[in-house]
């Protein structure tokens, strides 16, 4: 099995079965914090802050894959009050339900998000469409759960933004008229090895 530190390496970002994702999160949720603290990981702060400018601290928000509940606890900071989580790894989740910042948490599944459509106007997924997490392909069912003027803040980091499938998946939500970039801003991702993140803020239209 990868080590859960190596995950982390640029390198060993490259796709994956979904099984295999499950289970290397499932191996790391104990660590996770811890590691990705030490490396530096600032795209959660800066998506959350960003968020700020595109509407209002009392909106719900859902956070999808939200692991061990880093990007919930950066809203949190920011200053958001009503956030719910969802992840397909139950350590993870786990995790994430006992920092006691999210209202609600639960097991969803790539098959079955959880909740329905226009159940949320805003939406964020942290690394969460990118190399070794979710494929490309789930982009458009994300985008689909938004009702008209919901918001889906993400973020690809440096590794994906090379990965020409995640930017063929976003350039066809645009293009499609299905959504518009409201805030798009490269920045630090990883500090310790200078990866950098793309945080990137779509509107439904």
């Amino acid at each position: 099995m990868t080590n859960k530190k190596d995950v982390l390496r640029p390198s060993l970002w490259t796709p994956r079965p979904v099984d295999e994702t499950i289970a290397v999160y499932a191996d790391w949720a104990d660590n996770y914090d811890a590691d990705v603290s030490a490396r530096g990981y600032k795209t959660p702060d800066r998506l959350a802050t960003a968020l700020k400018a595109h509407t209002t601290p009392d909106v719900a928000i859902l956070d999808f894959g939200c692991g061990t509940g880093i990007g919930g606890a950066a809203l949190r900071r920011a200053g958001f009050k009503t956030i719910d989580g969802t992840d397909v790894t139950v350590e993870m989740l786990d995790k994430a339900t006992k920092r006691g910042i999210y209202r609600k948490t639960w097991h969803s599944s790539p098959d079955n998000m959880g909740f329905d459509v226009g159940a949320y106007p805003v939406i964020i997924a942290v690394g969460v469409v990118s190399l070794g997490a979710a494929p490309p392909q789930t982009l458009a069912p994300l985008v689909a759960q938004l009702n008209t003027d919901g918001l889906l803040a993400l973020s690809f980091n440096d590794p994906t933004l090379n990965d020409q499938s995640y930017i063929d998946a976003l350039d066809a939500e645009v293009s499609k008229g299905r959504v518009e970039i409201i805030f798009r801003d490269h920045g630090p991702h990883l500090e310790d090895v200078g990866m950098g993140s793309d945080v990137i803020i779509l509107r439904r239209l």
